[in-house]
């Protein structure tokens, strides 16, 4: 009997960001990592080594945080000769109006009922940016070459699913139907999208789903894309 053709799928959450330490709500603002989410990479790259975990190839987000996030950890490799492929798909949640406001701020403003709902549910999306907002993303010259009714001006978990299942679909299945092993360095909810489709999650069960920074997620899948198994490396 032929041995199964094993796709193996890391995924990393990026370190601690600047706007993580601070607690504000960061989406599509491009921040970099702090001092401990720079660590934090470097140990996930030291646990994926230690696993002997060396991906075919590594895709991650237009974001620098999980940019980085990704050459650090291959660097603490030794393994950076891999494709690194970035798609804006890969992006965090765009939180709107709630971009770059203190969380904790916000919470008090709304409540705690609609906080919840839009932080940790699944279909609705936070107050978005209006017209003429710098934050807005068709001011950023990464995303000029968009057409401009793709950029988002607020996102549920929901519209992050569809952008990011879409390119994981067309992109990143396929390898790991041929047996490669792909590190997706992105974000907290591209994450969760990608987790709440390979786990067959519902609305309900991936509100109290949280990807922690910085510790690598391990699925196994045959060559059907038939989930064999998850692991969590950090807990080794």
């Amino acid at each position: 009997m032929a041995a199964i053709q094993e796709g193996r799928l890391i995924l990393l959450r990026h370190g601690q960001s600047l706007y993580n330490k601070e607690n504000l709500f960061t989406g599509w603002t491009d921040v970099d990592l702090s001092e401990e989410g720079r660590e934090e990479a470097k140990r996930a790259g030291r646990i994926l080594a230690k696993s002997g975990l060396l991906p075919d190839v590594c895709f991650t987000s237009w974001l620098k945080r999980a940019i980085h996030t990704a050459q650090l950890a291959l660097g603490e490799m030794e393994w950076e000769h891999i494709d690194c492929i970035k798609s804006w798909r890969l992006n965090e949640r765009h939180y709107g109006a709630w971009q770059r406001h203190n969380k904790d701020a916000v919470r008090k403003e709304v409540g705690d009922e609609r906080f919840v709902a839009i932080r940790r549910g699944y279909d609705t999306p936070p107050p978005p940016l209006p017209d003429g907002d710098p934050r807005l993303p068709q001011n950023d010259p990464k995303y000029a070459s968009l057409p401009p009714e793709l950029l988002p001006r607020s996102e549920s978990l929901a519209d992050t699913r569809r952008r990011t299942l879409n390119y994981f679909a067309r992109n990143i299945a396929p390898r790991l139907a041929g047996g490669e092993t792909v590190l997706v360095s992105a974000h907290g909810n591209s994450l969760r999208a990608l987790v709440m489709a390979i786990e067959k999650l519902t609305p309900e069960q991936i509100v109290k789903v949280e990807i922690p920074t910085g510790e690598p997620i391990l699925y196994r899948f045959d060559e059907t894309l038939h989930l064999l198994a998850k692991e969590s490396l950090a807990q080794k």
